[in-house]
């Protein structure tokens, strides 16, 4: 049975051309980066080829570019790091109800140990209103930290508008751009960031390396403490054959870009349009057009999420109902509640998320399949029987 891979939010397979590139550095320039002989140093050029790389296509400094282990550590550095780094300004955190769990369970831990944080509502199409940052920037606010694009929805946060009213308040400004770095255009300078959190595996890199754009001059305490690489703002060895994925990675993504984006927007309102007047009881979440190219997510009324999910998977077709990281919880998503999903119908989602292999082919027949299976659950639906 020919799979179909339709859950490119939760990782992406590695290009060919990336796992190719990163080969050389797991046998042959296998040498430490820190080590001064010239096995070491082979070692050390990579990385920082791979740093003006990534620096490049977000409009960085080479010098501003953090390498970590995960999108979660960037996004974990940058909170924790600006509240110790900035103790004596003040303990006040802006984020929105719809972060990713590496924001909110953060927000969570230093919440418990004395910050004080303020959950900005949302629209129901999962917009943040830059009116409500303003509102709620305090003499005590040190950090705002709003996602470019939600996981789950797609829908694209106002950045750039939000980034304005950050720099005339003197507040620090992060961003989740863990789904929008490599599919979207980004200059940090344009978007008014001082810090900025990207994963490699989300754009056809491998897993494992993460990268969290620090603006010179932003004040953030390490992370994790010992040697002094990364200029002593994150310790221990280098992963060099991720790192070197991820320059790989970048390289393709910068190229491609445009271009991809444009087909999968294509493919992406098709199947939208065919579910939403093919099927009854359906409704799209997230912003209808402000949303991520390759982003589908469908509430089906009268049946549940994960029998959908586990039927598509029986038939070869890979999606989610949410958020890879939040899987095992019984808990309907906060996203969808956030934008004021009904809990019934938040549990009745499917998340659709295209990419580089993903073909009309493909959407058609998962279409299809995707009918037959209402059908057949909707039939032994007790909710659908009190409804009629």
């Amino acid at each position: 049975m020919k799979r179909i891979y339709l859950d490119y939010a939760a990782t992406t397979p590695t290009h060919p051309d990336v796992v190719k590139a990163m080969l050389p550095y797991f046998t042959e320039f296998f040498g430490n980066p820190s080590s001064i002989y010239s096995l070491g140093q082979q070692s050390k050029g990579a990385i920082e080829e791979a740093r003006v790389k990534v620096a490049g296509l977000i409009g960085a400094r080479d010098e501003e570019i953090i390498f970590t282990g995960s999108g979660t550590e960037a996004d974990n550095f940058a909170l924790k790091g600006t509240v110790w780094a900035n103790e004596a300004k003040g303990n006040h955190i802006i984020t929105s109800r719809i972060e990713h769990h590496a924001i909110l369970e953060t927000c969570k831990f230093l919440e418990n140990r004395g910050c004080k944080v303020t959950y900005l509502p949302v629209d129901s199409q999962g917009l943040v209103n830059p009116d409500d940052v303003k509102k709620a920037i305090t003499p005590k606010t040190i950090l705002v930290s709003i996602m470019h694009a939600n996981n789950e929805v797609g829908t694209i946060q106002p950045i750039a508008e939000i980034g304005k009213i950050t720099k005339e308040a003197g507040v620090y400004f992060h961003t989740d751009a863990v789904q929008t770095v490599g599919h979207l255009p980004i200059n940090v300078n344009e978007l008014g960031v001082d810090m900025l959190s990207l994963s490699a595996h989300k754009l056809y890199g491998p897993k494992g390396v993460g990268v969290l754009y620090l603006r010179k001059g932003t004040r953030l305490l390490p992370l994790i403490h010992g040697g002094e690489q990364e200029h002593r703002r994150r310790a221990s060895t280098e992963n060099v054959p991720g790192i070197v994925g991820l320059g790989a990675a970048v390289e393709i993504a910068k190229k491609e870009m445009t271009a991809e984006s444009e087909r999968l927007t294509v493919l992406r309102d098709k199947f939208i349009k065919s579910v939403l007047e093919g099927m009854d009881h359906t409704r799209l979440n997230g912003h209808p057009t402000r949303r991520l190219p390759n982003n589908v997510n469908i509430s089906i009324e009268f049946v549940e999420g994960e029998s959908m999910c586990l039927n598509l998977d029986m038939e070869g077709v890979c999606v989610s109902t949410g958020s890879a990281c939040s899987s095992a919880s019984l808990e309907p998503s906060h996203v969808l509640i956030g934008i004021g999903v009904p809990q019934e119908l938040a549990h009745s989602s499917l998340r659709f998320t295209l990419g580089k292999w993903t073909t009309e082919e493909e959407m058609t027949q998962t279409y299809e399949v995707l009918s037959k299976i209402i059908t057949k659950l909707r039939a032994m639906s007790p909710l659908l029987k009190s409804k009629r």
